[in-house]
């Protein structure tokens, strides 16, 4: 059986294709033509069908392989569009056998548009996006309007977005975008401790630094 270890980078550009294996939907960048695998991919995705909740940007999968852990009664999707960070999330959860995990390897948004249903998602979460910090690359950030607009498509009413980070001013920029959501918090401010929130390779690393951690949550209306 193919696996996410048979994939190799790069494909030539005339092969590039989603690709579904065992537990992981690859989705290249860049790819000819307009073929995609639908909504239908999450009624064989899980052992047990459940809600579904998703972490964006999981990295190499420490905090949501703990939390999938923890949080039986949810399944968890994990989206990341680096390969070989996507692909240890995959090794993980075969490694340790977590039945309720699935991992994406594939950029957020357009995984988002393609693959998510409206209203289908429990609970979501960002883990520390890439910051961007040059100001003449901000236009790179994850955390803009399209993004936000989609999450509320597929989250469903009352549903959580959690967004955590260690950058000031990316934090800004998130509370801007998400202005118009109703949030757990004063929306000109932000809590830098969120109770059971876990630990990740970023949290572990810039708390190590004494770096303030942002954590944003707002509530889909």
């Amino acid at each position: 059986m193919e696996t996410v270890k048979d994939l190799k980078i790069p494909f030539e550009r005339e092969d590039r294709c989603p690709i579904l294996l065992e537990k992981c939907l690859y989705l290249p960048s860049h790819y000819q033509g307009d073929k995609h695998l639908g909504h239908g991919i999450w009624k064989e995705a899980f052992v047990k069908e459940q809600p579904l909740a998703v972490e964006f940007c999981s990295g190499n999968g420490q905090w949501i392989a703990n939390v999938a852990k923890s949080a039986p009664h949810l399944n968890w999707i994990a989206v990341e569009k680096d390969f070989y960070r996507a692909r240890k999330v995959w090794l993980r959860l075969q490694r340790e056998s977590i039945s309720n995990l699935f991992v994406v390897c594939g950029e957020a948004l357009s995984f988002s548009q393609l693959y998510l249903p409206d209203h289908c998602i429990e609970d979501a979460w960002v883990n520390f996006p890439d910051p961007w910090p040059k100001r003449i690359h901000a236009k790179h950030r994850l955390i803009q309007s399209p993004f936000a607009d989609e999450l509320r498509r597929v989250l469903k009413p009352s549903s959580t977005i959690t967004l955590v980070t260690d950058d000031e001013r990316y934090s800004g920029q998130m509370i801007d975008v998400f202005a118009s959501w109703k949030s757990s918090f004063d929306p000109f401010r932000f809590v830098t401790e969120l109770e059971g929130y876990g630990t990740s390779y970023f949290h572990s690393l810039w708390s190590e630094k004494k770096c303030t951690i942002h954590f944003h949550r707002f509530y889909n209306a």
